[in-house]
């Protein structure tokens, strides 16, 4: 009996902020793998292990959510300003498929402290002691991001005692500014802040009824709806939504028809394969209430509360590029999310979250009757787990 030996990757395994994902740098993934297509989602796909009927991916990488199915792929850039490009694949878990069609916020915490470590970066740039600023391009969405990493002895520090709600362990902080995250860029997840051109709409879902909706593309295309239209409170954890089937059902329909209503998709059969943008989240004003570590958030605590889906589940924490998307809208007066804080303008924002409290900012201004979003910024933290090789038989992709 014939059998496909396995093959070897270099690769690292790195969480970055509540996430976790596959590292790779572009030059050491197999040669059909290196361009976008068919053997490179295998690839993923395999490392991942996925799809899997079980739910559980036990024959990969990957842990069986949407925060710990990902993978990154890293190269120097040739962009001009940039160090490093930097490509995201959210990994379907029961499904044959990878959505390249949006960022990884989480993950951007962990793409400076990975180019660093692997020689992306030339060796003058890393200074001995102090900060790194690696300048970032998100090929996914044609943008920016500057990340500052911290610097101990001449290589990344990753030990510290900087505390991200969401994850266990303190880490050493790496700060983020995602430059004009509201800006069009080069994907179609790009395009005006407002794809409808008001901060509020009437979003009409066939056989559930019409909400008020804020439709926002701010560091990832976001729905955001008040959870009392939707019958919720703003303080549900993840197994008041996950462990109700018809409830999921519900918010993947009304995403799909904000998908719509926002151009991402031409019919609803297309957020089939959309699974990852657009983001849907609701949002409620501040309110105590018990996150899932147990400790209590009280409602003067933060500014807003909210509650955010990725692929279809309630998320455990806040993916990062929706904690972008809160920053902006909480800074323009008249969304939904700018409601729930208080109203008026504002700078920076802290919000509950499944498993605690985030600050975020975002520095905006209005030229010409129309707001700018220069910059949406957070702190986030990154730490190797793992780092070798990944394994995978010869001939799945």
């Amino acid at each position: 009996m014939s059998f496909q030996p396995q093959i070897r990757i270099p690769a690292s395994y790195l969480r970055g902020g509540t996430s976790k994902g596959m590292f790779f740098r572009l030059q050491d993934l197999p040669e059909a793998a290196q361009r976008p297509g068919p053997a490179r989602d295998k690839l993923l796909l395999r490392v991942i292990g996925s799809p899997d009927p079980y739910g559980k991916q036990i024959d990969g990488m990957g842990g069986a959510t949407s925060s710990t199915s990902k993978t990154v792929i890293v190269a120097t850039s040739s962009r001009p300003n940039h160090d490093v490009d930097y490509l995201f694949g959210q990994v379907s878990v029961d499904s044959a498929f990878v959505d390249w069609s949006g960022n990884c916020g989480n993950l951007s915490a962990a793409v400076g402290p990975f180019a660093i470590a692997n020689g992306l970066l030339p060796p003058g740039r890393v200074p001995e002691n102090g900060l790194c600023t690696v300048r970032i391009w998100q090929a996914n969405i044609g943008k920016t991001i500057v990340a500052h990493v911290p610097i101990t002895n001449g290589v990344v520090q990753e030990t510290g005692d900087f505390e991200l709600d969401g994850v266990t362990f303190p880490a050493a902080e790496v700060q983020l500014e995602f430059l004009d995250p509201a800006e069009g860029g080069d994907s179609d997840g790009g395009g005006a802040m407002f794809p409808t051109g008001r901060p509020v709409d009437d979003l009409e879902v066939p056989g559930i009824g019409t909400f008020k909706a804020t439709l926002i593309n701010a560091g990832i295309p976001t729905i955001f709806v008040n959870a009392t239209d939707i019958g919720y409170t703003g303080t549900e954890l993840q197994d008041a939504i996950n462990g109700d089937a018809k409830a999921l059902v519900r918010f993947e329909l009304i995403r799909a028809h904000g998908a719509m209503k926002m151009g991402l998709i031409r019919n609803l059969d297309e957020a089939l394969k959309r699974q990852h943008t657009p983001k849907i989240a609701f949002v409620a004003p501040p309110s105590d209430y018990v996150a899932s570590s147990g400790k209590t958030v009280k409602a003067e605590e933060v500014d807003l509360l909210v509650r955010a889906l990725s692929m279809g589940k309630l998320h455990h924490a806040m993916m990062g590029t929706a904690a972008v998307a809160i920053a902006t809208a909480a800074a323009i007066p008249g969304t939904l999310v700018n409601f729930a804080a208080g109203g008026g303008t504002r700078q920076a924002v802290r919000f509950g979250h499944p498993s605690g409290t985030l600050r975020v900012g975002a520095q905006a201004e209005q030229i010409d009757g129309q707001w700018k979003v220069t910059k949406a910024l957070m702190g986030r933290s990154a730490r190797v787990l793992m780092e070798g090789w990944v394994r995978v038989p010869g001939d799945s992709f």
